[in-house]
């Protein structure tokens, strides 16, 4: 006879008038939402297309649909980044080919430029702009957007340009991306600085300074190590998931335990990352156990990389409650998953908020 955890493991708790569901049929399975419920991406691109390494050609019409793909799941709010290392990477068939290096000033330009478009998305797609925390309530309907960039590149070496990002609405920047940069090292790249540069640590202290979200997803372990054992403030790591197999697609962005825990030693939390890494809907709800076994329930959330995700086991925000059905269907508590969706970004993030060390 099976145990009650064999049996939901292999299937759902939601019956049709026929069959069970298994979890992996929750992914194309629509469902409301759990009722004042917050839920938070810590990463993603709407509109945006990495082949065309910009705002997709139809981006207004991907836009239109993700909004209303994110108000059908219920999203209260995300991270919205902009690609600080766009016009010197493009997709090649065994990953990120990196071809070129900004000259100086090109970096600014392109982050104002990438700026601008968004900001005009929020406005044409009447999606709230948000600079704080008061959106992020269960009462209220999202999606409320925040900024991020992905990639410290567009600071051009100018400390004074964190301010200036922070004065233009960006609440969180993560250190690294592709293409290799002056702040630190990274994970898919030879290391040049055994982890953070002194111009990376100055940018720490500035972001602890302003109460920014320091993003370290693509950063190396010595990097992550150098921003943990430097930063007054919890830290985030937008998009990462635990490592398994070495031959898994895109297994060089994956964390190691001792990485996840680091992360959550600073009070921070990890998005969980539904990437071609994983096998399947299924597997990434795993996985996404697997990472809250490690690293604690209270360091869990989701980030999605949506639209600029590697074969993604999760293409829309309407199975954000599907996720969340699918960690119950595995034996979490009704608790523990407003946790994971949701109720941990807005846990951290305030305390980013509140470690703000500059007055005024």
């Amino acid at each position: 006879m099976q145990s009650r955890k064999q049996f939901l493991k292999n299937v759902c708790t939601i019956a049709t008038g026929v069959s069970w569901l298994t979890v992996d049929s929750l992914a194309g399975f629509a469902m409301p939402a759990p009722k004042k419920s917050i839920y938070f991406d810590f990463h993603c691109h709407p509109g945006w297309s990495f082949t065309e390494r910009n705002f997709a050609n139809n981006a207004d019409t991907m836009l239109t649909q993700t909004v209303s793909d994110m108000k059908e799941g219920q999203l209260t709010g995300g991270f919205l980044a902009l690609v600080a290392d766009a016009p010197l990477i493009k997709p090649g068939p065994k990953g990120i080919i990196i071809t070129r290096k900004y000259s100086p000033g090109d970096g600014w330009a392109e982050y104002k430029r990438q700026l601008s478009r968004l900001k005009e998305v929020f406005t044409t797609l009447s999606i709230p702009f948000s600079t704080d925390l008061s959106g992020l309530k269960a009462e209220h309907n999202g999606p409320f957007g925040y900024i991020a960039v992905e990639g410290g590149d567009f600071l051009d070496d100018q400390l004074n340009r964190v301010e200036e990002a922070y004065q233009d609405g960006v609440r969180s920047i993560q250190l690294v991306h592709y293409a290799p940069n002056s702040l630190g090292d990274l994970q898919t790249s030879e290391s040049t600085f055994n982890g953070l540069s002194s111009f990376g640590k100055d940018v720490v202290k500035k972001m602890n300074e302003l109460g920014m979200a320091i993003d370290v997803a693509h950063a190396s372990f010595q990097t992550t190590k150098d921003v943990a054992s430097l930063t007054k403030s919890p830290i985030i790591l937008s998009h990462s998931i635990l490592q398994m197999d070495s031959d898994r697609p895109i297994a060089m962005r994956a964390i190691s335990k001792e990485h996840a825990k680091l992360v959550a030693e600073t009070g921070g939390v990890i998005g969980a990352w539904p990437s071609g890494f994983n096998k399947s809907f299924d597997e990434y709800v795993d996985n996404i156990r697997r990472l809250v076994d490690v690293a604690g329930i209270d360091h869990v959330g989701i980030g999605t990389d949506m639209s600029a995700n590697f074969q993604p086991v999760m293409t829309s925000y309407t199975q954000f409650p599907q996720v969340a059905e699918a960690l119950k269907s595995k034996g979490l508590s009704s608790v523990e998953v407003e946790k994971i969706m949701g109720g941990n970004a807005k846990s951290v993030l305030e305390k980013i908020a509140k470690s703000r060390t500059k007055k005024g």
